[in-house]
């Protein structure tokens, strides 16, 4: 009597699998213009539900899991296929000591370790190699997939001699609701009641016309709604915005291996994938500047702090994140240092003369800046 509902069950997941497949390749074989532009936006609605769905069921299945606490001021994943060299590269930005074997799946749990980069203490994890299939629930690739969402930067490794990899990655991390290099698009839906669907652009829509708008939102439930666009989006774009649940983070391409390829095999991989680096994690080429890249990406900063009549601490700044602002400062040294602020003074680039006094808290602040707060 109770393998009946387990039989059905498969034969629905199975079921939506199948419907899966058919809408990628719908949409993969559909040249997008003006005339199909409709369909293809209502295949991609369909497709997107359907995912939900078949995630929503995966959800259930319960794991080992990996326990991963955040630390230091930023967070990289390594991701990429297994034997890539990823603990081998850990261990040259690291002091991990990640096992490091010639086999695949020699990391079997997460290995974190510390970048060390001007003055800056970076998390650096190691995950198990993802293949394809991780974000439907293959091997433990949902799992590894989760972690990347509570990261601040993705770290693609791409075998030399493999860079077809990559494009496996790409769509393992989009389908597992993470947008590389791209930030959130700046739409605004709010349901109501009644009325329905009104549609207000500050830009020219070259990729949505209204009626799809409005078929894409009511293929999902929503047939009452002020929408407000500020940017050129795609159907992707409205579709991500409607689910609300996808992580948006920078990503660096790294092509590992280069002293073991020819050049010709070096210049294939590099026309296919165009890494941001390529680098050699076993002879230690190119680590210097991968350090100094995932810095930079990362969006870190250096604030040097200095008290009244005394000089700047030029050994020990507060790392910050780029964008970061006076309040950001204050609240980060002292929770009432904010509500007790009465002026700062600054040297760097983000003032217009040296020592500068500034008032307000919402002043932006620079890499390298020295600050002196004035508490009440």
């Amino acid at each position: 009597m109770n393998e009946q509902p387990q039989y059905a069950k498969k034969e629905k997941n199975d079921t939506t699998v199948e419907k899966i497949k058919e809408l990628e390749d719908l949409i993969s074989k559909s040249k997008y213009n003006k005339r199909t532009q409709h369909a293809i936006g209502l295949y991609k609605a369909q497709l997107a539900k359907l995912r939900d769905k078949q995630k929503s069921r995966s959800a259930g299945k319960k794991g080992e899991g990996y326990a991963v606490r955040k630390t230091g001021d930023g967070t990289v994943v390594l991701l990429g296929f297994p034997s890539v060299g990823k603990s081998t590269l850990l261990n040259a930005l690291t002091n991990a000591n990640s096992r490091v074997g010639s086999y695949a799946f020699t990391t079997l749990t997460v290995i974190p370790g510390i970048l060390g980069y001007r003055h800056a203490k970076i998390q650096v994890l190691d995950v198990p190699g993802v293949v394809h299939g991780a974000a439907a629930g293959t091997g433990r690739g949902k799992e590894v997939l989760a972690i990347i969402r509570n990261a601040d930067l993705i770290l693609f490794l791409i075998e030399v001699f493999h860079p077809d990899h990559f494009s496996t990655l790409q769509k393992e991390v989009y389908d597992a609701d993470v947008r590389v290099n791209q930030k959130a698009p700046d739409v605004k839906i709010v349901k109501t009641s009644r009325g329905g669907i009104n549609i207000g652009s500050t830009v020219k829509l070259t990729k949505l016309d209204n009626k799809t708008i409005e078929d894409i939102l009511k293929e999902f439930k929503i047939a009452n709604a002020n929408v407000t666009i500020r940017q050129d989006i795609d159907a992707d774009q409205l579709i991500d915005t409607i689910e609300g649940n996808k992580a948006y983070l920078p990503a660096i391409v790294v092509l590992n291996k280069i002293d073991m390829a020819s050049n010709d095999e070096l210049k294939n991989a590099q026309n296919k994938i165009r890494p941001d680096l390529s680098v050699s994690a076993e002879k230690n080429i190119g680590i210097g500047e991968l350090k100094s890249l995932i810095y930079n990406r990362l969006g870190l900063i250096s604030i040097f702090l200095k008290e009244f009549n005394k000089k700047a601490d030029m050994d020990e700044p507060l790392i910050m994140w780029k964008g970061a602002t006076l309040r950001d400062l204050c609240l980060k040294l002292h929770k009432d240092f904010a509500n007790k602020f009465r002026f700062a003074r600054i040297w760097g680039k983000a003032v217009r003369f040296q020592g500068m006094k500034i008032l307000k808290l919402g002043h932006k602040l620079e890499d390298d800046d020295i600050v002196e707060l004035r508490i009440k």
